[in-house]
């Protein structure tokens, strides 16, 4: 068991659970490992971007592998794609668990373990990586909402970094009742409001229900021509995109906008500019079909040529 370094910090993913269930794990190992508190920070994937990497020594979790995270006595625990190939730094990767599930595996290397733990990992890892077949997946899914209702501070303030005191929490009874009464409602109504962003895209309106899950109950019915189905939100002055689809093209969207994420799972912060959910369908239409039209125009260049060197070689 090669020791890990004793980190600076510990950073993790801040919209969703599994960036919560990792960054709590981490920061119980390294208060076993070395005694003290060590400071958690969570962003979005566009500040996260943006965020300068000065520490000598990080755990990082839940964001994708890139080269500026190459450093010694820095350790990453991620499942995201990446092309990067670690040459100083420790990468623990596997695309097909979630990083609380990676960060579990390591917490148990040093017996950090118990049946909650158990528990409440499997369900993070059936909902982010949306496993919609496994019979765990509605109540997962309750879990998943537990950080797009009440936020992850707000959580991880309420248990106190104790992740396993999530386990069975009766804000989940909010969740389920939610889920029952909310969800057929909203995926009515929603299937009913979609705007064409481009050819491809459409922006889901949603204003009830888990929308994760409308937008999945939506592309698995194909109750709309869109491949890619977006959805925005407002919190306090900011307004973040969700991109979904089926066939991989929800990450290609999201990067466009300088996110990340999942193949078909994957959002994005709009600039500060934009601060309403109108202001965001035109920024993402003109955005989109302006890269649309720029595509368009080398094709049809790229078509005059060929058909030039025809007419000459005629």
């Amino acid at each position: 068991m090669d020791a890990l370094p004793k980190p600076d910090v510990i950073l993790t993913h801040e919209s969703d659970l599994d960036g919560l269930v990792a960054g709590a794990l981490l920061q119980k190992l390294a208060k076993k490992l070395f005694g003290t508190d060590i400071p958690l920070e969570a962003h979005h994937y566009n500040f996260w971007k943006q965020r300068e990497l000065r520490e000598r020594a990080a755990w990082v979790t839940d964001f994708t592998f890139e080269s500026r995270m190459d450093k010694p006595d820095w350790v990453v625990i991620d499942h995201h794609v990446t092309e990067v190939v670690p040459k100083n730094a420790r990468l623990i990767h596997d695309v097909n668990k979630s990083a609380g599930l990676l960060c579990y595996e390591l917490c148990k290397e040093h017996g950090i373990h118990s049946p909650a733990l158990d528990r409440l990992v499997h369900l993070n890892n059936v909902a982010d990586l949306f496993l919609e077949d496994d019979p765990d997946f509605v109540v997962a899914s309750d879990y998943a909402n537990l950080v797009k209702i009440y936020q992850f501070w707000n959580l991880h303030t309420l248990i106190g970094g104790e992740i396993e005191r999530l386990l069975d929490h009766p804000l989940l009874e909010v969740m389920a009742v939610k889920r029952r009464i909310e969800n057929p409602i909203g995926f009515e109504w929603s299937k009913s409001n979609i705007t064409e962003i481009s050819g491809n895209i459409g922006f889901v309106d949603t204003i009830i229900g888990n929308n994760n899950l409308i937008i999945h109950q939506m592309l698995e019915q194909q109750a709309t021509k869109y491949t890619v189905l977006l959805t925005l939100f407002r919190r306090g002055n900011l307004v973040f995109a969700s991109f979904r689809s089926r066939n991989g093209e929800a990450l290609k969207t999201a990067e466009k906008f300088q996110g990340g994420g999942h193949a078909n799972a994957a959002g994005a912060l709009l600039p500060k500019s934009i601060r309403n959910v109108p202001d965001g369908v035109d920024y993402l239409r003109q955005i989109l079909n302006v890269n649309n039209q720029t595509h368009q125009t080398r094709l049809n260049s790229l078509e005059s040529l060929f058909a030039s060197i025809e007419a000459e070689k005629k």
